[in-house]
Protein backbone atom coordinates (compact mmCIF):
# COMPACT_ATOMS: atom_id res chain seq x y z
CA UNK A 1 0.00 0.00 0.00
CA UNK A 2 3.07 2.37 0.56
CA UNK A 3 4.23 1.97 -2.60
CA UNK A 4 1.03 3.67 -4.17
CA UNK A 5 0.65 6.28 -1.98
CA UNK A 6 3.93 7.63 -2.88
CA UNK A 7 3.61 6.77 -6.30
CA UNK A 8 0.00 9.22 -5.95
CA UNK A 9 2.34 11.34 -4.20
CA UNK A 10 4.38 11.90 -6.34
CA UNK A 11 1.99 12.59 -9.28
CA UNK A 12 0.78 15.17 -6.99
CA UNK A 13 3.87 16.85 -6.43
CA UNK A 14 4.90 16.85 -10.70
CA UNK A 15 1.69 17.72 -11.22
CA UNK A 16 2.16 21.04 -9.22
CA UNK A 17 4.36 22.19 -11.51
CA UNK A 18 2.12 22.43 -14.40
CA UNK A 19 1.83 25.96 -13.56
CA UNK A 20 5.37 27.01 -14.46
CA UNK A 21 5.50 25.21 -17.41
CA UNK A 22 2.49 26.70 -18.91
CA UNK A 23 3.53 30.29 -18.02
CA UNK A 24 6.64 29.53 -20.07
CA UNK A 25 4.99 28.47 -23.10
CA UNK A 26 2.62 31.74 -22.49
CA UNK A 27 5.72 33.57 -23.43
CA UNK A 28 6.59 31.24 -26.36
CA UNK A 29 3.25 32.67 -27.58
CA UNK A 30 1.73 29.23 -27.43
CA UNK A 31 -2.76 28.74 -27.43
CA UNK A 32 -4.12 26.81 -24.75
CA UNK A 33 -5.31 24.33 -27.36
CA UNK A 34 -1.76 24.58 -28.51
CA UNK A 35 -0.49 23.76 -24.69
CA UNK A 36 -2.76 20.61 -24.66
CA UNK A 37 -2.08 19.37 -27.99
CA UNK A 38 1.74 19.42 -26.91
CA UNK A 39 1.40 18.04 -23.66
CA UNK A 40 -0.50 15.38 -25.05
CA UNK A 41 1.37 14.55 -28.08
CA UNK A 42 4.65 14.42 -25.99
CA UNK A 43 2.88 11.57 -23.47
CA UNK A 44 1.60 9.65 -26.16
CA UNK A 45 5.15 9.62 -27.70
CA UNK A 46 6.44 8.27 -24.09
CA UNK A 47 3.73 5.87 -23.19
CA UNK A 48 3.98 4.26 -26.58
CA UNK A 49 7.48 3.85 -26.44
CA UNK A 50 7.17 2.55 -23.10
CA UNK A 51 3.98 0.10 -24.10
CA UNK A 52 6.14 -1.73 -26.61
CA UNK A 53 9.29 -2.29 -24.85
CA UNK A 54 7.67 -3.50 -21.84
CA UNK A 55 4.33 -5.20 -22.69
CA UNK A 56 2.85 -5.09 -26.46
CA UNK A 57 0.37 -7.21 -25.33
CA UNK A 58 -1.31 -3.77 -23.34
CA UNK A 59 -2.22 -2.70 -26.51
CA UNK A 60 -5.46 -5.12 -26.52
CA UNK A 61 -8.76 -3.55 -25.67
CA UNK A 62 -12.71 -4.56 -26.32
CA UNK A 63 -14.94 -2.60 -28.12
CA UNK A 64 -17.49 -2.34 -25.46
CA UNK A 65 -14.83 -0.86 -22.94
CA UNK A 66 -13.65 1.93 -25.15
CA UNK A 67 -16.31 4.66 -23.30
CA UNK A 68 -13.58 3.90 -20.30
CA UNK A 69 -10.96 5.64 -22.78
CA UNK A 70 -13.16 8.30 -24.06
CA UNK A 71 -14.03 9.20 -20.37
CA UNK A 72 -10.28 9.46 -19.54
CA UNK A 73 -9.05 10.93 -22.64
CA UNK A 74 -11.67 13.42 -23.79
CA UNK A 75 -14.02 13.57 -20.93
CA UNK A 76 -11.40 14.05 -18.28
CA UNK A 77 -7.84 14.54 -19.53
CA UNK A 78 -8.69 16.73 -22.78
CA UNK A 79 -11.82 19.21 -21.08
CA UNK A 80 -9.68 19.38 -17.79
CA UNK A 81 -6.62 20.62 -18.95
CA UNK A 82 -8.36 23.13 -21.41
CA UNK A 83 -10.08 24.19 -18.15
CA UNK A 84 -7.40 24.23 -15.86
CA UNK A 85 -4.63 26.15 -18.63
CA UNK A 86 -7.27 28.63 -19.18
CA UNK A 87 -8.21 29.04 -15.37
CA UNK A 88 -4.31 30.00 -14.96
CA UNK A 89 -4.22 32.40 -18.02
CA UNK A 90 -7.51 34.57 -16.06
CA UNK A 91 -5.97 33.96 -12.15
CA UNK A 92 -3.03 33.25 -10.39
CA UNK A 93 -1.68 29.68 -10.28
CA UNK A 94 -2.94 29.26 -6.28
CA UNK A 95 -6.64 30.22 -7.39
CA UNK A 96 -6.52 27.88 -9.86
CA UNK A 97 -5.51 24.55 -8.05
CA UNK A 98 -7.76 25.61 -5.16
CA UNK A 99 -10.56 25.68 -7.45
CA UNK A 100 -9.02 22.41 -9.61
CA UNK A 101 -8.80 20.22 -6.31
CA UNK A 102 -12.27 20.76 -5.40
CA UNK A 103 -11.79 17.17 -7.70
CA UNK A 104 -12.05 15.12 -4.18
CA UNK A 105 -15.00 16.33 -2.78
CA UNK A 106 -16.68 14.72 -6.28
CA UNK A 107 -14.40 12.01 -6.66
CA UNK A 108 -15.65 10.82 -2.86
CA UNK A 109 -19.32 11.80 -3.88
CA UNK A 110 -19.46 10.05 -7.10
CA UNK A 111 -17.51 6.68 -5.96
CA UNK A 112 -19.99 5.88 -3.17
CA UNK A 113 -23.13 4.64 -5.73
CA UNK A 114 -20.18 3.62 -8.25
CA UNK A 115 -17.52 1.62 -6.62
CA UNK A 116 -19.41 1.20 -2.74
CA UNK A 117 -16.48 3.13 -1.26
CA UNK A 118 -17.43 4.06 2.19
CA UNK A 119 -17.51 7.86 3.50
CA UNK A 120 -15.71 7.17 7.14
CA UNK A 121 -14.96 10.13 9.75
CA UNK A 122 -11.12 9.98 9.16
CA UNK A 123 -11.40 10.62 5.24
CA UNK A 124 -13.68 13.20 6.40
CA UNK A 125 -11.57 14.54 8.50
CA UNK A 126 -8.48 14.22 5.54
CA UNK A 127 -10.82 15.73 2.96
CA UNK A 128 -12.24 18.97 5.33
CA UNK A 129 -8.37 19.25 6.43
CA UNK A 130 -7.13 19.04 2.79
CA UNK A 131 -9.83 21.33 0.93
CA UNK A 132 -9.52 24.40 4.28
CA UNK A 133 -5.83 23.74 3.50
CA UNK A 134 -6.37 24.34 -0.05
CA UNK A 135 -8.87 27.58 0.34
CA UNK A 136 -5.65 28.80 2.69
CA UNK A 137 -2.98 28.36 0.16
CA UNK A 138 -4.90 30.08 -2.22
CA UNK A 139 -5.12 33.55 -0.95
CA UNK A 140 -9.01 33.25 -1.39
CA UNK A 141 -10.68 35.92 1.01
CA UNK A 142 -7.21 37.92 1.37
CA UNK A 143 -7.28 39.66 -1.58
CA UNK A 144 -4.43 37.85 -2.92
CA UNK A 145 -5.80 35.55 -5.88
CA UNK A 146 -7.20 37.62 -8.77
CA UNK A 147 -11.05 36.05 -9.24
CA UNK A 148 -13.34 36.30 -12.50
CA UNK A 149 -16.91 34.83 -13.60
CA UNK A 150 -15.16 32.98 -16.01
CA UNK A 151 -12.24 32.14 -13.91
CA UNK A 152 -14.28 30.45 -11.59
CA UNK A 153 -16.03 28.58 -13.92
CA UNK A 154 -12.77 27.07 -15.57
CA UNK A 155 -11.67 26.49 -12.35
CA UNK A 156 -14.81 24.38 -11.02
CA UNK A 157 -14.65 22.70 -14.78
CA UNK A 158 -11.31 21.62 -14.02
CA UNK A 159 -12.15 20.18 -11.01
CA UNK A 160 -15.05 18.43 -12.23
CA UNK A 161 -13.43 17.01 -15.15
CA UNK A 162 -10.13 15.75 -12.94
CA UNK A 163 -12.24 13.82 -10.93
CA UNK A 164 -13.99 12.06 -13.29
CA UNK A 165 -10.23 11.09 -14.64
CA UNK A 166 -10.18 8.86 -10.93
CA UNK A 167 -13.58 7.24 -12.07
CA UNK A 168 -12.84 6.43 -15.35
CA UNK A 169 -9.72 4.87 -14.51
CA UNK A 170 -11.94 2.72 -11.69
CA UNK A 171 -13.91 0.89 -14.28
CA UNK A 172 -11.56 0.30 -16.61
CA UNK A 173 -9.18 -0.97 -13.63
CA UNK A 174 -12.02 -3.15 -12.64
CA UNK A 175 -12.56 -4.68 -16.24
CA UNK A 176 -8.48 -6.20 -15.65
CA UNK A 177 -6.77 -2.99 -17.59
CA UNK A 178 -3.57 -2.05 -16.74
CA UNK A 179 -2.58 1.61 -15.84
CA UNK A 180 -0.06 1.49 -19.02
CA UNK A 181 -3.50 0.37 -20.97
CA UNK A 182 -5.27 3.31 -19.49
CA UNK A 183 -2.46 5.68 -20.33
CA UNK A 184 -1.69 4.57 -23.48
CA UNK A 185 -5.22 5.11 -24.81
CA UNK A 186 -6.26 8.08 -22.54
CA UNK A 187 -3.00 10.16 -24.46
CA UNK A 188 -4.16 8.94 -27.84
CA UNK A 189 -7.47 10.39 -27.72
CA UNK A 190 -6.45 13.48 -25.86
CA UNK A 191 -4.01 13.96 -28.67
CA UNK A 192 -6.49 13.12 -31.55
CA UNK A 193 -9.31 15.66 -29.58
CA UNK A 194 -6.50 18.18 -29.30
CA UNK A 195 -5.59 17.79 -33.44
CA UNK A 196 -9.29 18.08 -33.88
CA UNK A 197 -9.60 20.98 -31.93
CA UNK A 198 -6.78 22.81 -33.24
CA UNK A 199 -3.63 22.62 -31.82
CA UNK A 200 -1.72 21.59 -34.16
CA UNK A 201 -1.38 25.22 -35.64
CA UNK A 202 1.04 25.89 -32.69
CA UNK A 203 3.22 23.15 -33.17
CA UNK A 204 5.98 25.38 -35.66
CA UNK A 205 6.17 27.40 -32.04
CA UNK A 206 6.73 24.83 -29.82
CA UNK A 207 10.06 24.32 -31.83
CA UNK A 208 10.88 27.04 -33.04
CA UNK A 209 13.97 27.75 -31.32
CA UNK A 210 16.11 25.23 -28.89
CA UNK A 211 14.21 26.70 -25.62
CA UNK A 212 11.18 26.36 -26.95
CA UNK A 213 12.03 22.73 -27.64
CA UNK A 214 12.96 22.01 -24.85
CA UNK A 215 10.19 23.58 -22.52
CA UNK A 216 7.55 22.10 -25.22
CA UNK A 217 8.97 18.71 -24.29
CA UNK A 218 9.75 18.68 -20.56
CA UNK A 219 5.83 20.08 -20.23
CA UNK A 220 4.63 16.43 -21.59
CA UNK A 221 7.02 14.43 -20.09
CA UNK A 222 7.15 16.30 -16.18
CA UNK A 223 3.79 17.45 -15.76
CA UNK A 224 1.58 14.49 -18.05
CA UNK A 225 3.84 11.33 -18.87
CA UNK A 226 5.36 10.68 -15.26
CA UNK A 227 2.04 12.04 -13.07
CA UNK A 228 -0.05 10.23 -15.49
CA UNK A 229 1.98 7.08 -14.78
CA UNK A 230 2.48 7.68 -11.04
CA UNK A 231 -1.07 8.56 -10.40
CA UNK A 232 -3.07 5.75 -12.61
CA UNK A 233 -0.62 2.79 -10.78
CA UNK A 234 -1.54 4.28 -7.58
CA UNK A 235 -5.27 4.52 -8.10
CA UNK A 236 -4.92 0.52 -8.68
CA UNK A 237 -4.07 -0.05 -4.72
CA UNK A 238 -6.16 2.09 -2.97
CA UNK A 239 -9.55 3.95 -3.30
CA UNK A 240 -10.79 7.01 -5.37
CA UNK A 241 -11.12 9.47 -2.79
CA UNK A 242 -8.26 8.36 -0.76
CA UNK A 243 -5.88 8.86 -3.97
CA UNK A 244 -7.47 12.13 -4.62
CA UNK A 245 -7.22 13.89 -1.10
CA UNK A 246 -3.31 12.76 -1.22
CA UNK A 247 -2.72 14.58 -4.63
CA UNK A 248 -4.37 17.19 -2.93
CA UNK A 249 -0.39 18.31 -2.20
CA UNK A 250 -0.35 19.72 -5.99
CA UNK A 251 -1.84 23.39 -4.81
CA UNK A 252 0.79 23.35 -2.39
CA UNK A 253 3.71 22.73 -4.94
CA UNK A 254 1.78 25.10 -7.51
CA UNK A 255 1.77 27.50 -4.56
CA UNK A 256 5.26 27.09 -3.55
CA UNK A 257 6.55 27.00 -7.52
CA UNK A 258 4.40 30.55 -7.75
CA UNK A 259 6.45 32.01 -4.92
CA UNK A 260 10.05 30.57 -6.06
CA UNK A 261 9.72 31.50 -9.74
CA UNK A 262 7.33 34.12 -10.45
CA UNK A 263 7.88 35.67 -6.94
CA UNK A 264 4.47 35.70 -5.32
CA UNK A 265 4.18 35.92 -1.92
CA UNK A 266 3.45 33.46 0.65
CA UNK A 267 1.43 34.82 3.33
CA UNK A 268 0.76 33.56 7.22
CA UNK A 269 -2.45 32.32 5.58
CA UNK A 270 -0.86 30.51 3.10
CA UNK A 271 1.77 28.91 5.18
CA UNK A 272 -1.16 27.46 7.75
CA UNK A 273 -2.56 26.09 4.38
CA UNK A 274 0.58 24.54 3.40
CA UNK A 275 0.31 22.44 7.09
CA UNK A 276 -3.47 21.35 6.55
CA UNK A 277 -3.09 19.77 3.26
CA UNK A 278 0.10 17.82 5.02
CA UNK A 279 -1.64 16.69 7.65
CA UNK A 280 -4.51 16.00 6.01
CA UNK A 281 -2.30 13.59 3.66
CA UNK A 282 -0.84 12.13 6.85
CA UNK A 283 -4.36 11.48 8.36
CA UNK A 284 -5.05 9.48 5.30
CA UNK A 285 -1.37 7.75 5.64
CA UNK A 286 -1.98 6.57 9.08
CA UNK A 287 -5.22 5.30 8.34
CA UNK A 288 -3.74 3.18 4.97
CA UNK A 289 -1.16 1.91 7.53
CA UNK A 290 -3.81 0.92 10.01
CA UNK A 291 -5.46 -1.05 7.20
CA UNK A 292 -2.73 -2.83 5.87
CA UNK A 293 -1.63 -3.98 9.68
CA UNK A 294 -4.88 -5.04 10.22
CA UNK A 295 -4.59 -6.81 6.82
CA UNK A 296 -1.59 -8.63 7.31
CA UNK A 297 -2.75 -10.13 10.71
CA UNK A 298 -5.59 -11.24 9.36
CA UNK A 299 -3.61 -13.65 6.85
CA UNK A 300 -1.41 -14.58 9.54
Amino acid sequence: MKKHFISILIAGILWGTTGVFRRFLDQIGLSTMGVVFIRSLVAFICFSITILITDRNALKIKLKDLWCFIGTGLISFLLFTICYFKAMQLMSLSTAAILLYSAPCFVILISVPCFQEKINAPKILALVMAFAGCCLVSGIGSGNGRLSGLGILCGLGSGICYALYSIFSRFALNRGYSSLTINFYTSLLATIGALVLGGYSAFPECFATARAGLISVGTGIVTCFLPYMFYTYGLSGMENGKASIIASIEPVVATLMGILVFGENLTLMSAAGVILVLGAIVVTNVRFSKQQDSSDSEKC
